[in-house]
């Protein structure tokens, strides 16, 4: 997401991604000035819950709902998450909008929050793990955990000196070919892995898909880094009018956007008990 999105994903094979760049780039054709007829939207090709080019992601609705509160048609530029991401759209004049980033996130200027999650625990319906709160507790101590490498519930872990026994997954992948959070819940389905931390709105819309039941815990913490996070809309720096627009349609179309987010799943927490921006990217979060 929104910046966050994206559980949010780190092991990366960046020749590989960065080969894909200049090819997404030179594929579409660039326009010379910010569009005022239409609205561009920057997305992953395929990173669902978030976004994909069926259109099928929650990121795509609110991007509906945004088009038709302008009254313009809704135009995509497409380029998978990796390095540079940021750059190569926002920056290059080939949108004007990411549909969701973390708020206060220094490599772009944002509207206000118009959600907060948090990550989540995710495990076998039964397993006994449905009530866990928080990384700190002692039943974990025993528990075959996975994480995505480098995100926050890593330095918890680390902190509790279980991140030596837990399964990794890669954090940055392109979401056309591999899925580390879909593989993760795989781990949790086969029994490889007791509990899968996931960044909630990626573990929540996964976990419903899974051929077993599955429980979705929210976790939260007193220590940092934190695990909740405030999302929004993220933009080119310094454009105060666009900014302003869009949190107007924020203000205006929050009971829609709210309705596609529990449509989703997404696990909701009060924005102000988020914090504005991670101390380390969440799944998705790239510049």
């Amino acid at each position: 997401m929104a910046g966050l999105t994206g559980f949010s994903r780190l092991i990366l094979a960046l020749p590989v991604l960065a080969a894909l760049v200049p090819k997404a780039a030179i594929a579409q054709v660039r326009p010379d000035l910010v569009s005022h007829d239409r609205l561009r939207v920057c997305a992953a090709p395929a990173d669902l819950p978030f976004s994909d080019r069926a259109k099928q992601g929650f990121e795509n609705r609110i991007a509906e709902i945004v088009a038709d509160e302008l009254k313009v048609p809704l135009h995509y530029f497409w380029m998978p998450q990796g390095p540079g991401y940021v750059r190569a759209t926002l920056g290059e004049d080939m949108c004007d909008l990411i549909v969701g980033y973390a708020a206060d996130a220094d490599i772009v200027d944002h509207s206000n929050p118009y959600y907060a999650s948090t990550y989540v625990l995710v495990s076998r319906a039964g397993s006994g793990l449905d009530k866990i709160e928080s990384l700190d507790d002692p039943r974990l101590a025993d528990v075959r955990l996975g994480v995505i490498a480098a995100t926050p519930p890593a330095d918890h872990l680390l902190r509790l000196g279980l991140i030596d026994k837990a399964r990794t997954y890669a954090l940055l992948v392109d979401r056309r070919f591999a899925s580390p959070a879909q593989e993760a819940l795989h781990d949790v389905e086969t029994g490889v892995i007791d509990a899968a931390i996931l960044w909630g709105p990626i573990g929540a819309y996964f976990a419903g898909k899974a051929e077993q039941p599955m429980s979705v815990a929210p976790l939260k913490s007193e220590a940092r880094p934190a695990l909740s996070f405030r999302i929004a809309f993220g933009l080119r720096r310094n454009e105060l009018e666009w900014r302003h627009r869009l949190n107007d349609i924020l203000r205006k179309r929050q009971a829609d956007i709210e309705k596609v987010l529990k449509d989703y799943g997404v696990p909701l927490v009060p924005v102000e008990a988020a914090a504005l921006a991670p101390d380390r990217r969440k799944e998705g979060d790239v510049e």
